[in-house]
């Protein structure tokens, strides 16, 4: 006797080999995402990993360079780890409620400048710098845009003496490096809205008294792209 199958049997019959043809393509594009994903986490990981070791490689190149110079009897700087060299001496800096480097602070700016450009143009950490701010900071005495333009006008002035003093290692600087100088220097005077407190902590964050001493004081400070890393990383979890 012949057995026909019926029209209910193939069709369930297709609808098995449909979901699992589905099955396997699911598969292999959840394998395929999580590929993606893996590959996506190890180079982001790398991506930080690289900027975290050029801030620490950096840190390490102005402790050792520095480290003896920070002294409070020689220049009376320290060096913060986000790449900031405070310069702390006031009666070394300028003279009260004026925009005229002491000859103190010149001499140490000419003992520091042509190290401090030895480092920033170092093959390992040129194209890892985006910025190298030149900061002006008071205390709380008198109105905040007066000192806004006080701690302005000084800090201008440290980046004129630096660049065109007389024998200034900029002018020896050959013109494509002059131009980097050029792009990565800039002043900004920030007045009183920064001050700190005894143990070097900005006094908006710690809720602690100013330290005024310590308040009156220039920096340098090393801006890596970390803006860049943010955004690279951003585009990357977009995609």
């Amino acid at each position: 006797m012949k057995v026909f199958s019926t029209k209910k049997d193939n069709y369930w019959a297709s609808l098995s080999d449909i979901m699992t043809v589905l099955m396997v393509i699911f598969m292999f594009i959840a394998i395929t995402f999580m590929r993606q994903v893996t590959a996506d986490q190890e180079e982001r990981n790398e991506i930080l990993r690289e900027y975290e070791e050029t801030n620490i490689a950096l840190y390490d190149a102005l402790r050792e360079e520095f480290e003896e110079d920070f002294a409070e009897n020689r220049w009376h700087a320290e060096l913060g780890e986000d790449l900031s060299i405070r310069f702390l001496n006031e009666d070394v800096l300028f003279e009260y409620d004026s925009v005229i480097l002491r000859d103190e602070f010149q001499r140490i700016l000419e003992q520091f400048f042509p190290r401090y450009i030895g480092i920033l143009l170092d093959d390992r950490f040129q194209d890892k710098i985006s910025e190298v701010r030149i900061e002006g900071h008071t205390d709380s005495v008198g109105s905040y845009m007066y000192n806004v333009d006080l701690s302005q006008r000084r800090t201008a002035n440290v980046l004129s003496f630096l660049f065109y003093r007389n024998n200034s290692e900029y002018n020896n600087l050959s013109e494509e490096d002059q131009e980097l100088m050029r792009y990565w220097f800039t002043t900004t005077g920030f007045s009183f809205g920064r001050t700190l407190d005894r143990s070097g902590e900005y006094t908006f964050l710690s809720d602690r008294p100013e330290d005024s001493g310590r308040s009156r004081r220039v920096e340098f400070r090393i801006v890596t792209k970390s803006e860049e890393v943010v955004n690279q990383m951003l585009r990357m979890l977009n995609d």
